[in-house]
Parts: structure tokens; sequence; C-alpha cells
């Protein structure tokens, strides 16, 4: 139990401010996390800016904000985020990155350099993003939430392709927050004997409960090796990405609950998506969108094409269907291609 890596997960919880990110990166290292998770998004290749608002997309209480403008705000500068890569090796805590978008990615591999990469469930059926993060190399966290079996299988096949074995599927998803009977550990042994990787729990079950503080440790006889967990400096300040977070001193504390684990380690096989994990995986899908205006009778080529999350739209292994076909109208930037609007 002892070479269980624990990672503290920020993600949008430093709310835009690098004192706030430093002092929580502080805090998972005086917890004794062995990393620090992070989340690099480069808005305009991410998301369009009229993504709609809504349940699930962020925090409680910001649910009717105009959410781009609203990450817009809080997201970090690239100074400041190698500002924060230069403390932690200073304070000698390793990075995860997950980037959301290649521009991303590119960034962290020329600025952060980060320890690991974390791959986001929507960019499974994202070749390009996926071929670039095994180049890398490094140990890459697959979080599986909202995730098909075959997608996880297509995933795994890319990374082994060039060379990169080095993989941890992460189990769990984040629905603010999970319910208890949907965290299903039993699972991580299956996902283990399937797919002969590592695997681990990404925790997001309510922070505020007794049991975020004993569900995680379950894990660990399934085979779970890694597990992640969101850190937040006070729960009641309400801090984006604060309702599976823990507060620092929640960190060190596990506490036994027979019933609970029993509730806990569910069922072994994978089961179809639950109605919340069709809705997590609805709103985090990315969508076929025009990367630049398109003039009618255009033919589509691969350049045409960006992938960003979007309400609407076909996802991007819909790709092939599309390439090579001619639009019958204008297409403006950021506007869905579908087959609707081609010959």
């Amino acid at each position: 139990m002892k070479n269980t890596h624990i990672i503290a997960e920020m993600a949008w919880g430093h709310d835009g401010s690098i004192d706030q990110a430093v002092e929580l990166m502080q805090a998972a290292k005086n917890c004794g996390a062995d990393s620090f998770s992070i989340h690099l998004t480069d808005l305009p290749n991410y998301m369009v800016n009229y993504y709609g608002s809504g349940e699930g997309k962020v925090s409680a209480g910001r649910e009717n904000l105009d959410v781009y403008k609203y990450l817009q705000e809080i997201d970090l500068s690239e100074d400041k985020w190698i500002k924060l890569a230069r403390i932690a090796k200073e304070i000698e805590i390793e990075l995860c990155v997950m980037p959301n978008d290649t521009q991303s990615l590119e960034f962290s591999e020329r600025k952060i350099n980060p320890n690991y990469y974390v791959v986001s469930p929507a960019c499974f059926v994202e070749e390009d993003m996926l071929e670039a993060i095994a180049k890398t190399k490094k140990k890459t966290f697959f979080r599986i939430g909202g995730s098909y079996l075959a997608e996880i299988e297509s995933a795994i096949r890319i990374f082994r392709k060039f060379g990169n074995d080095q993989i941890v599927l992460l189990h769990g998803f984040q629905n603010y927050p999970t319910k208890i009977e949907e965290t299903d550990l039993s699972l991580l042994q299956s996902l283990k004997d399937i797919f002969d990787v590592e695997v681990g729990l990404a925790d997001h079950i309510d922070g505020g409960s007794p049991l975020a503080k004993i569900i995680p440790l379950l894990a660990l006889p399934y085979g779970a090796t890694y597990i992640e967990k969101h850190i937040t400096l006070d729960r009641e300040k309400q801090s984006e990405d604060f309702e599976s977070a823990l507060n620092p001193t929640d960190f060190k504390e596990f506490v036994d609950n027979v019933r609970a684990s029993e509730i806990a380690i569910g069922s072994a096989s994978f089961k179809e998506l639950s109605e919340a994990t069709q809705r997590y995986r609805l709103i985090v899908r990315k969508r076929i969108v025009a990367r630049e205006d398109i003039k009618k009778n255009t033919v589509i080529s691969r350049k045409h094409i960006i992938y960003k999350r979007c309400d609407v739209g076909l996802t991007p292994e819909n790709t092939p269907y599309l390439i090579g076909r001619k639009v019958k109208k204008d297409i403006s930037k950021d506007e869905i291609i579908d087959f609707s609007n081609v010959e």
C-alpha cells in the first residue's frame, strides 16, 4: 500500500489566481501527495464561444454563467503556468498535465515538461491528440469516465503503436459529485485484466462526505496503484471544482466503514453507461466545426475541420465521412459541419 501514488488534482480550483494555485500545490506537497494535477486550456481551440451553460459544465452556483467567458476570466496565462512549474520543481512535487487541446500540449512540452500527462475521455477519439501525447513517451493517465470499452481499446492501441506502453487507466467520472452507487470499484480489476495496464481511481464523490476519505482506500485491493482526488483550500468558499475536493487536513484522514465499502465495491462487470454517465459523455464531447470560413462548393479536407466542445454536431470519429464532400452553402468559422450542409 505504501507504493500507492497519490495525485492531488487542482483542475480549475485556482479560480484564476496564481497565488491560490501555488498555495494549493504547497498544501498538496505538505499533505504527502506525490504529484499535482493541472489542466491547460487554450480556450479558442478547445471550446466554441457559444458553448451553452447548464448543470455539470461548471461548479454549482455557476450553471447560468456564460461558460466560455467564465473560463476565459479564470484561465491562467502561460507566464503563470511557467511560474507554477518552476515552483513545483523547487518544492519537489511532480506535475501531471491534462492538455485540453493540441495547442496546450505543445506549450506544455515547450515550457512545462511535466512528469506525466492526463488524457481526457473527450480526446479518446481525437487521434491527432493521442498520437502527439504518445510520442512524448511520458507515463499517461487515461481518465475513462463516460467512455465506451471500444474507445479505451482504440486509445491504448494508438499509444502502443508509437511505442508508449506507460499507460494508467483511471476509473471514475466527475458528475458533480459522483454517487456512491456509481463508483463500482470492482471494475478496476476487470480493466487491469482486459487491458494489461496499471489502473487507478479518479475519485469524485462528495468531498464533504466522510466517505470521501474512505472510498479511495477501497480501490487498493482491486489493483489501484494511483489515486487521484481533488484538493481545495476551503470548501466553504466553493472555488471551482470544489464539489469533490478535500480540504488539506482531510487529505491525511482515511476512516474505515464496512457498510460504505460494501456499497462502493459494486459490480466487476463493464456495464452499459448509466443515464448520469451518458449525460456526462454528451457534455464533454467535442464536435466537428469549421476551422475557418468555408465558401459554398468547397470540397472539405482535413484542414477545414477542427474539434471543439459544442452542444450539437458530429463527433470526431465521423470525420472520414465528411472528407471529400462539397459544402452546400457558406459555413462560418466555428459553425458545425454535418450531413445537412454537405452534398
